[in-house]
């Protein structure tokens, strides 16, 4: 780790003030040039403690999945990020205007987990472990900019990652699915904006397979002495690019044989 431990304090601070106010900062790649992936989990957990004082976890999102979002950022691995109950919405639910800074959505397939995942992990594992899988929305927002104006340089992975992966809300679909009974893979989207299709995308398209997800989650889960609990829902990847989400936007997404979810932004 580059940063002391002052400075993971005060970033982490920065952020939840960001947050608070709707209020970006600027890029914490810039401000230290030296970080590491390692000091951005760990301004990620800083956050995590200050939050869970008051809020419980609700589960993990896992970001950066597909080849495209990694070359983008010139990585060649996901991110992950905590889910918050003050996160979760119910399908259709409207959000406030205001409510963030500049909203965008993702569709993924969310897995919710009956038994703990730690460390080393099978496909097989995973399966086990997951009580079911139902469509998601997840809402992502940014308390850091997107580009420096000064520079135009844009955020990396570890300003993402201290931005709890620019993690927002949950959106959860209620049809349940047992994930032992579906080819993950072929489970895929229809999304539209305003009645407009904006985006389609399969399950192939999070690592070949949503699964490998999770099971990547618990190793890097373990690296940090977290592991995945029972009851924690996890969201395991977009299978399409981010849709902005200004305000007056609607968003349903048609999974088919295996629900929908919709969300709306006043």
């Amino acid at each position: 780790m580059a940063l002391t431990e002052t400075q993971i304090a005060e970033a982490a601070e920065a952020l939840l003030e960001a947050e608070a106010t709707r209020k970006q900062i600027g890029l914490l790649s810039k401000r230290y040039p030296d970080m590491t992936l390692d000091d951005a989990y760990a301004i990620q957990t800083a956050q995590m403690t200050r939050k869970t004082q008051d809020h419980a976890i609700l589960g993990w999102k896992i970001g950066l999945t597909s080849k495209v979002m990694q070359d983008a950022l010139g990585i060649d691995t996901p991110d992950s990020g905590v889910l918050y109950d003050y996160m979760r919405y119910d399908t259709s639910a409207v959000i406030p205007k205001g409510h963030f800074i500049a909203p965008r959505i993702e569709a993924e397939i969310a897995f919710v987990m009956k038994t703990p995942l730690e460390g080393e992990v099978t496909r097989e594992a995973v399966l086990a472990a997951t009580e079911y899988v139902t469509p998601a929305l997840e809402i992502l927002d940014t308390r850091i900019v997107r580009k420096d104006t000064e520079t135009g340089q844009s955020r990396v992975i570890f300003d993402t990652v201290s931005d709890n992966a620019a993690n927002a809300g949950i959106v959860l679909g209620t049809a349940r699915h047992d994930p032992n009974a579906l080819d993950l893979r072929w489970v895929g989207a229809i999304v539209k904006h305003n009645d407009d299709v904006v985006a389609t995308g399969l399950g192939a398209g999070v690592l070949d397979d949503p699964v490998t997800g999770l099971v990547w989650l618990a190793r890097r889960m373990a690296t940090y002495g977290q592991r995945i609990e029972a009851g924690q829902v996890i969201l395991s990847g977009s299978f399409i690019g981010p849709v902005e989400c200004p305000s007056g936007s609607r968003i349903e997404a048609d999974y088919g044989a295996f629900g929908t979810v919709s969300l709306t932004f006043d």
